[in-house]
This record gives C-alpha cells, structure tokens and sequence, in this order.
C-alpha cells in the first residue's frame, strides 16, 4: 500500500502574488571579492577617493556602497542628518574628534547629528568600508558652517556621469536604484 507523501510545509513557496509596486529584488554577486578590485566602475570622487554604488535608494532616502580611499589624511569633516553604518573590509580610519578606530572586520554605527573629521592613518595604502548612510551629509569648516552636501541624489549623478563616460548604457546606474 503506498501512502500519499505530504509535502514539507516549510518548503513549499509562497503561492500569492507579491504586494503591487514593490521594487524587484537586487542582488550583486561578488560584493566582497571581485567588487573589491581596482577596476574602471570606481566612481572618482577625487584623486585619491572613489566609490562602488551598491543600492541608490531614491524612494528612502539612503544609500549603501563601497568608500576606497587611497592616501593617508583628512577625508571630510561632516554633520549627519541620518544614522549610519560601516564596516571596514580593508584598512583603518577614524574620526579626530573620537578615541576609537575602525579597523578591518569592525562594526561601526554613527547617529544622527553627529558631526566628525574622517581621517585614514599613515601607514594605510587603500582603505576600503562598506557606507550605509540614511540622509546625507553636510560637509562643514571647524565651526559648523555649511560647505557642501551630499545625498543620494548626488551620489547617483555623480555615478551616472561616470558611467557615462565610460561608454556604459544610458541605463546601466538602473541597476542600483529603488
């Protein structure tokens, strides 16, 4: 006599439509190895710093990517008006006004209002942190005056000149954004 097998609850898929308008799932393979590498998709910020967009988050607000900087110094002295998380993957940096340093394989969470002076040490050739940043920052003088912002809003233009220029598809920046 054969007895009817009964699937297994948990691994049958969810069998309705997802809710209208939700934005597709992203995934990039390869985040912590091959996007890592020196490559031409660094997006130039200066000479010696660049990033690597991983989610432009144009309906919330925040923006995660990859910060390289490769030279020792001051990066920017800015205000926060929303939370962020980092993870450093390679090197160390920290912040002038605090006693702590960000070192490779570190957590670090940093409030809203905060206000600091990023710095990467001597000895580091090419430091590398994973940026979650709600809102944006104000770059400022040592006396809080206003120099300059950046949001996600300028992250994206800034990625899509770049990819622009390097003979990407118009729609290439598409992948990042929701």
């Amino acid at each position: 006599m054969n007895t009817p097998v009964k699937p297994d609850e948990l691994a049958i898929p969810y069998q309705l439509p997802q809710v209208p308008y939700m934005t597709p799932d992203m995934v990039h393979p390869g985040v912590m190895t091959t996007w890592l590498e020196g490559d031409n998709l660094w997006v130039p910020v200066t000479k010696s710093v660049s990033f690597k967009p991983l989610l432009l988050s144009t309906t919330g607000g925040y923006y995660i990517n990859l910060l390289r900087v490769r030279q020792a110094g001051v990066l920017s002295r800015h205000r926060h008006t929303g939370g962020v998380h980092a993870i450093v993957l390679k090197g160390r940096w920290y912040y002038l006004e605090h006693d702590w340093v960000a070192e490779e394989g570190s957590f670090a969470y940093e409030p809203p209002g905060e206000t600091h002076t990023l710095f990467v040490p001597e000895d580091v050739e090419e430091m590398i942190t994973w940026f979650h940043v709600q809102g944006g920052y104000t770059y400022v003088d040592p006396q809080g005056v206003a120099v300059g912002y950046e949001d996600v809003f300028t992250k994206l233009e800034t990625a899509r000149a770049h990819y622009k220029a390097l003979g990407l598809p118009d729609d290439y920046i598409e992948q990042f954004i929701r």
